[in-house]
């Protein structure tokens, strides 16, 4: 599958927000909305994305459909990455081709990622990209409604 990234187009939004809504996806991420399913609310945040300069934000795409979305948000010196790959495309190395398209446009450093600590396939994505896990955390999941372990992961080079 030819994995590439563009600017997001409106049209892209509709599908990141059926993507946001699968259960099974929610409980994986775990540090999601509160409320997923307020279509105001994630259309305020997309807007709030879209439009804010010290956010790099890409769609995903697979042989030319949209199958999530990249980004690197924060402050200079504390700025992190996200992803989001559609949950049928997990395991086929989507997230981690898409996030080495990102950091290859992004080439500022340090950037830095959190991870829920029992997500193994997302800790596999930012791992084989570079990031190293340096700190271990405790944080209130929305998506899980509870306080759980988190790793935070740094991409010095």
């Amino acid at each position: 599958m030819d994995i590439t990234l563009r600017a997001v187009h409106d049209s892209d939004l509709p599908v990141f927000y059926r993507q946001s809504n699968d259960p099974d996806a929610l409980r994986m991420a775990a540090f999601t909305p509160r409320d997923p399913a307020d279509r105001s609310a994630f259309d305020a945040h997309w807007t709030r994305i879209r439009s804010s300069p010290d956010v790099v934000v890409r769609t995903v795409l697979g042989d030319g459909d949209v199958l999530g979305h990249a980004a690197v948000y924060g402050e200079v010196g504390e700025r992190e990455v996200t992803y989001w790959v559609d949950r049928a495309y997990w395991g086929r190395g989507v997230a981690t081709a898409a996030l080495r398209g990102l950091l290859a446009e992004v080439t500022e450093r340090p950037l830095y990622a959190r991870v829920a600590a029992d997500n193994a396939g997302s800790l596999r994505v930012l791992e084989r990209c570079g990031f190293e896990v340096r700190a271990r955390a405790t944080a209130y999941a929305p998506a899980r409604d509870a306080e759980i372990d988190e790793l935070v992961l740094t991409l010095d080079a």
